[in-house]
């Protein structure tokens, strides 16, 4: 029987990248996978593939800023499939730029997209996480950086993401509820994006990488995830997992 055979999965920014490589590795273990993401035709892609494979999924346009949507988007999760043991919190608006670059309201979205949608999302889902669930939030080496230049209100917010998982660890153990960060390190659109924007800069950290290459986001960062998810884990709690072949230093 697959790892998660029974499970019901809610996943956000699901339609590209990581989240999409996320969404598929879940599948790939017998979870029901709810995709949610602002355009719908990505999201809808995504679920095709994971239907095309054999697995259920569900298509949810959703803008993780919008308390209102993100309430929608858990009622049709819960209307669908019946309740949720898996929530992971991918989906973020990244507001990258030294700080004088960085206005109001990039910094704003960023942090809506961010530490405030995962909060509204985790106590959205917890009375159906309860019992057996799982929360996986997405942080990001840029909050542990020794050289923050340029990012530092990307990584204020991946940081505040990191201890709001740690304090669900905390308070919600007893509930039946695991909380992990996770710190990827993929070829996803974003990253794509950067390289092409500062190759110089993206030559020279791919160079620290001891691994010496990206991970892939469904063979490395989804099936990791699903693991994570998984019984094999059932002890790991509250942990920040750097995914990136080895990289970063989380001492």
């Amino acid at each position: 029987m697959k790892r998660l055979a029974g499970k019901v999965a809610l996943v956000t920014g699901g339609g590209q990248g990581v989240g999409r490589g996320i969404a598929l590795a879940l599948a790939a273990e017998g979870a029901r996978v709810a995709v949610s993401g602002r355009t719908l035709s990505k999201v809808e892609d995504a679920c095709r593939e994971i239907e095309s494979r054999g697995g259920e999924a569900l298509a949810i346009e959703c803008d993780v800023k919008s308390d209102a949507s993100l309430k929608q988007c858990v009622a049709a999760v819960v209307a669908r499939f019946g309740g949720i043991n898996i929530l992971v919190n991918n989906a973020q608006e990244v507001p990258n730029g030294k700080l004088h670059q960085v206005t109001d309201d990039a910094f704003t979205a960023g942090w809506e997209s961010g530490p405030q949608a995962t909060f509204r999302l985790m106590k959205l889902c917890y009375p159906y996480l309860k019992g057996d669930g799982n929360i996986i939030n997405l942080a990001s080496a840029a909050g542990r950086r020794w050289d923050s230049t340029g990012y530092g209100c990307y990584g204020a917010t991946k940081e505040a993401i990191r201890q709001l998982t740690r304090a669900a660890a905390c308070e919600w153990a007893e509930d039946g509820i695991r909380t992990n960060v996770i710190l990827p390190l993929a070829e996803s659109e974003g990253l794509k994006g950067w390289a092409a924007a500062r190759p110089a800069e993206a030559a020279a950290y791919f160079a620290t990488i001891p691994m010496r290459r990206v991970g892939e986001c469904e063979g490395d960062i989804g099936r990791f995830v699903a693991t994570l998810c998984s019984d094999d884990c059932r002890y790991v709690n509250g942990q920040s997992i750097a995914l990136d072949g080895g990289q970063a230093f989380l001492g």
